[in-house]
């Protein structure tokens, strides 16, 4: 049996690469991207750390090419899901009571597959299945990604090594167990870090774990489940089922061994979710842990003392990196009157310099949405827009589907602080502009407090200290990450601990301990080493 306190190597941030013309990376991205295009993958589910195919066989298609296909995934049913559940529970005991250094180990060593023999492979898995630039695959699939397991292992270090006072006599001690039952971690397909760490974060607490990827998202799960394999996480302790959310719910749900629930997605999906829970909660054996995070019509607000070029770049890149599918992405803009011409000269510039295409094509900026659902909800927001007399379209509002699903980065400008683009969250490239009197600052931020159910991310831009003050205290329940003369993108492992609240989420704060500590259920454990031996305290003895 090993014998020592063990510390963890000190957590840092994955340094992104820059994939410029002339370096290695551009070629061996290139390479990888060349090589996952040139096969059609037979995708299996892993369930209890074997190959599951059922032969109902559905296609993958890049968004940005659809007469391409890169393979096949194999959709299984509710059998699959009582399988998936079924090798959680066998693999739990034998995982839970393994030294949790070892499980630091195996999640410390995914890390480095990732920055390393994978960083290539998981990035064109990404860039091709769910159309991101090389950039934005980079920093979140294999960065961010990274960053959540290291810095998770030292999360863990850190909760392990919360001990409490002992008295003289005794030792008081506290263990923490993970989770009486199975997590189901439900993932987005906008973020590869975050498909990871949903059920990364609660197995390396030692708990097990099924999980349902979204179906636009499958692909690159299967490389990131290939990841954990060989990294070493044994088999049935993250299961990988393809299966639809109704069907893993029913299920799951209903299971008197669900524990815990670990999801990214829609609002919507998580308040059902939340239902399903509430009225099968007799059926549990133990109240199960609801985290998520849910989405978000998140804020740019300029006060008439802002840098009017550093919040046109926010608007840009805030909100059209990755085709606005971000749920920190910028969705509405407030700007003041002096400063509206010259803020959105440089947005029309900014905009109108950037291409829109494949992301094998490094040159451009914007890919193609995830999906004709998404597609055909963004060009119907667009074309409202050009109808409706409160709002028009003031750049781009272009959108193509004939070879992928393009939506144009486009600004809309409304005359109605309430209009729907302001309040509703479209999950793309699509910004709203909303012109507020420089005098009216205090009225302003009331109606942007009131506006939207979300909390996730906004951001403030002023050159005035004692604005800043005021506005960041103002907005306080507005957003959970909360960015001054910055974008309300981007948040970093480690640096901003990311979540919301509202409508957005119960912010246990992904990239965080918080997160983490959602994972186990403390024990404490006392012990006396000299037991008294007679009932009868001093107060009852006779004078």
């Amino acid at each position: 049996m090993p014998k020592g306190f063990f510390q963890v190597p000190k957590a840092k941030n994955e340094p992104a690469r820059s994939y410029a013309p002339g370096t290695k990376d551009r070629d061996e991205l290139k390479k990888a991207l060349k090589e996952l295009k040139s096969k059609e993958l037979d995708i299996p589910m892993i369930i209890g750390g074997g190959e599951v195919r059922t032969g109902n066989k559905v296609p993958v298609h890049p968004p940005h090419e659809l007469n391409h296909t890169l393979g096949y995934y194999h959709k299984g049913d509710e059998k699959h899901v009582k399988q998936a559940i079924e090798a959680a529970l066998e693999a739990k005991k034998k995982w839970a009571a393994m030294p949790w250094h070892e499980r630091a180990a195996i999640f410390l060593k995914v890390a480095e597959l990732l920055t390393g023999p994978y960083r290539y492979k998981i990035n064109a898995a990404a860039m091709l299945a769910t159309s991101k630039s090389c950039h934005q695959a980079e920093i979140e699939t294999v960065c961010e990604f990274a960053d959540f397991m290291r810095y998770g292992v030292n999360f863990m270090s850190h909760i392990y090594n919360q001990q409490v006072y002992s008295p003289d006599g005794v030792w008081n001690r506290v263990e923490y167990r993970p989770l009486e039952g199975f997590i189901f971690a439900l993932t987005p397909f906008n973020f590869q870090a975050i498909t990871g760490n949903l059920p990364a974060a609660p197995a390396m607490m030692g708990n097990t774990v099924v999980w349902k990827p979204s179906k636009n998202n499958l692909y690159a799960a299967s490389v990131i489940m290939e990841i954990f394999r060989e990294a070493g996480v044994p088999d049935g302790v993250i299961n990988l089922m393809f299966v639809s959310g109704p069907t893993a719910g029913k299920v799951v749900f209903e299971h008197p061994n669900f524990a815990g629930f670990h999801f990214t997605g829609s609002t919507s999906v998580f308040q059902n979710a939340w239902a399903q829970i509430g009225q099968n909660i007799k059926k549990y054996k133990t109240y199960p842990r609801i985290v998520g995070e849910t989405g978000g019509k998140d804020y740019i607000f300029a006060s008439p003392r802002a840098d009017a070029d550093a919040v046109a770049t926010a608007i840009t890149r805030g909100a059209f990196e990755y085709q606005g599918q971000k749920c920190s992405a910028a969705s509405r803009v407030y700007l003041p009157t002096n400063l509206t011409d010259e803020i959105l000269e440089q947005v029309k510039d900014d905009v109108n310099s950037v291409k829109v295409g494949s992301p094998e094509d490094f040159s451009n900026f914007m890919n193609a949405v995830i999906d004709e659902a998404a597609f055909e909800k963004h060009s119907a927001a667009i074309d409202k827009a050009k109808n409706d007399d409160e709002a028009e379209i003031l750049i781009g509002g272009q959108y193509d589907k004939s070879e992928g699903y393009f939506i144009y980065p486009t600004v809309i400008k409304t005359t109605d602080p309430h209009y729907y683009t302001m309040e509703e969250e479209l999950f793309g490239p699509i910004v709203t502009v909303y012109v507020y009197d420089e005098n009216k600052v205090e009225e302003t931020l009331d109606e942007l407090d009131n506006t939207s159910i979300y909390g996730l991310t906004g951001a403030i831009f002023s050159q005035d200290r004692y604005e800043i003050d005021w506005m960041t205290r103002r907005l306080q329940q507005t957003a959970g990450n909360f960015y001054v003369n910055d974008k309300p993108t981007g948040s970093i492992v480690g640096q901003q601990p990311f979540g919301g609240a509202r409508g957005s989420g119960t912010n246990d704060k992904a990239g965080s301990f918080i997160n983490q500590l959602r994972w186990v259920s403390m024990r404490s454990i006392k012990e006396n080493f000299n037991p008294p031996k007679d009932y009868r305290y001093p107060f009852l003895e006779e004078e």
